[in-house]
Order: structure tokens, then sequence, then C-alpha cells
């Protein structure tokens, strides 16, 4: 049975196409690819017409637990105390420091004696934060929000 050069090229070209194709759709390693975090915030509030909050929390990211620091201002109508606890992600973290940052929100709400609360984050660095969380205390809220985050 006599050989054929041509077929063996086209398939050993197949075969490299193949090979390349698959190199392209393997995702990134976890080291350069973007990385999930988990956020517990604790967060005291108060205001009338512009108000303040202050809290702590911690990120969980890759395994290592980073405390922060919060502090906020919001402008807009909000009369009100509340305390809250809220949980959480952060998306979009490259590396640990991204998560420092100014975060902006709108967003509302209300609590009487007890509630919950839900908060949609980003910062300058395209860090996203989710939060949701109960919260006691009197507030009504509609307003802009800034958020300081920095990690201690």
């Amino acid at each position: 049975m006599p050989q054929n050069p041509e077929r063996h090229v086209r398939v050993l070209r197949l075969i490299a196409m193949l090979l390349l194709a698959f190199g392209l759709a393997v995702p990134a390693t976890p080291s350069f690819a973007q990385a999930a975090g988990h956020v517990r915030v604790k967060i005291a509030k108060a205001g009338l017409l512009v108000g303040g909050g202050v809290g702590r929390g911690t990120l969980v990211y890759r395994g290592k637990t980073y405390p922060f620091r919060v502090s906020g201002l919001s402008f807009g109508i909000t009369a009100g105390v509340t305390v809250g606890r809220l949980d959480g992600w952060a998306s979009d973290i490259r590396e640990v420091g991204d998560f420092a940052g100014t975060y902006s929100s709108v967003g509302g709400g209300f609590a009487l004696v007890g509630g919950v609360n839900g908060v949609h984050l980003r910062n300058e660095k395209g860090v996203t934060i989710v939060l949701q969380g109960p919260k006691a205390g009197l507030e009504l809220a509609a307003n802009l929000s800034t958020i300081v985050v920095s990690l201690k």
C-alpha cells in the first residue's frame, strides 16, 4: 500500500489546529484570573439629610482573611439611625489591593426596628461588592452613597 505524503501533511495540520484551538479554549490559571471573595461587614449609620456611617469587616480572598475598615457618606433623603450586619461577595478582584478604594452606590431602604438591607457597590478598580443582611433601628433613605474601604 503506497503512502500519500499529502495526506500525512493534512493530518499533521489538523492535529496542530486542534492543539492550538484547545490551548486557546483552556481558561487562564487562577494566578492570572480574577477571583471572588466573601465579605462580611458590621456598620452603624446615622443621618438627617446627610448621613454617615462607619464599620469594620473581613474579606476572605483565596483562603486568607483580610480585615478592613469602612466609612461613608450619603446625600439625599436620609433620616434615622441603624446598625447592620451585611454578608456577600466581592468580584473582579485581581489582587487583594484592588479591594480597597472608593465605592459608589445608588439606593434606598426602610427599616423600623428591623429590616433587610441590600447594597450593590463598585470601585474605581472595577471591583463589585454585593451585600445583604438584617439591620435594626429606624431609617428612611433614598440617596447616593460613597463608601471608602481601607485594608488594615
